[in-house]
């Protein structure tokens, strides 16, 4: 077991991991690791809003589900998993990664596909009427029909895949560090790349993404931290603190952490979930006081 105390503008964090989980931080060293969250000074906390939730509310979701990517789209979820550490340790699911169509009120799994077992899946986005899947570290990713799930072609990376999102122009993509890779949508060729920064330095091990309202957020992995991030610049805009979002029901595992977010811009509805996770929560962004 690894403790880790981390801070970021006034938040701190007790992190508990087990080996497992730390498995993705081998790629970073140490000084990298401390620069993902700043020191606190009353200066850092001026500069960069920091913003809490209310719930507004909240949704069954399949807690055998180690979610890697969650996408809004015509009033469905859609959900891309990785395989779960769990598999064989008294978690239901047969291991393998999917991609699932879910509705939204119920949780009821309408459609799905189980990638082979040696793709480990990651982020999600849609575009058009098609559907991206990421792998971990296989640097391949997959397009499907949007309707069918039928795999239409494969792309490479030069990176790990982790989070992905769209402009509505381009897709951009996390590989875990405190880079932002924009591709062409159709090639999915890297057109352009950016570092997220706050006030303090690079942030990193940047994971689940979701454009939202022309800004970019992204969660922090193994925190409660959401950036909100200017797509051009890179630089954060604010911070969305979302400790204690999911109380006595998050699982008391390390690995369970906040790795979904969705946004609905119809209904201007921003959802949350993790890995693990029993509920997705429908919730409201406000100034912290």
């Amino acid at each position: 077991m690894i403790v880790r105390i981390l801070c970021q503008t006034g938040l701190c964090l007790l992190i508990l991991a087990s080996a497992a989980s730390c498995e993705r931080y081998g790629q970073f060293t140490s000084d990298q690791l401390g620069t993902t969250f700043s020191p606190t000074d009353s200066t850092a906390s001026k500069e960069i809003p920091i913003y809490t939730y209310e719930i507004v509310n909240d949704y069954p979701h399949d807690s055998s589900s180690f979610t890697q990517g969650l996408v809004f789209h015509n009033g469905f979820f859609y959900e891309g998993t990785g395989q779960s550490p769990y598999f064989g340790q008294g978690h239901s699911g047969n291991g393998l990664s999917t991609l699932r169509k879910v509705t939204v009120e119920t949780g009821e799994i309408l459609q799905s596909i189980s990638l082979d077992r040696q793709y480990f899946g990651e982020g999600i986005a849609i575009l058009g009427d098609e559907i991206v899947q990421l792998t971990w570290v296989s640097q391949i990713g997959f397009v499907y029909d949007l309707a069918t799930f039928q795999l239409k072609r494969k792309f490479v990376y030069q990176t790990e895949g982790w989070g992905i999102t769209h402009d509505g122009a381009r897709f951009i993509m996390s590989d875990g560090t405190a880079s932002l890779y924009f591709r062409e949508s159709q090639s999915l060729n890297q057109v352009a790349r950016s570092e997220v920064r706050d006030n303090r330095g690079l942030v990193w091990r940047l994971n689940e993404l979701e454009f939202v309202k022309g800004e970019i957020y992204a969660n922090v992995w193994q925190t409660d931290l959401i950036a909100r991030i200017q797509p051009i610049t890179g630089r954060v805009l604010g911070w969305i603190d979302l400790a204690g979002i999911n109380g006595d029901d998050r699982p008391h595992d390390p690995d369970a952490v906040l790795n979904g977010i969705a946004y609905d811009p119809k209904a201007d509805r921003l959802f949350v979930t993790g890995k693990l996770w029993p509920k997705v929560y429908e919730i409201r962004i406000k100034p912290k006081e």
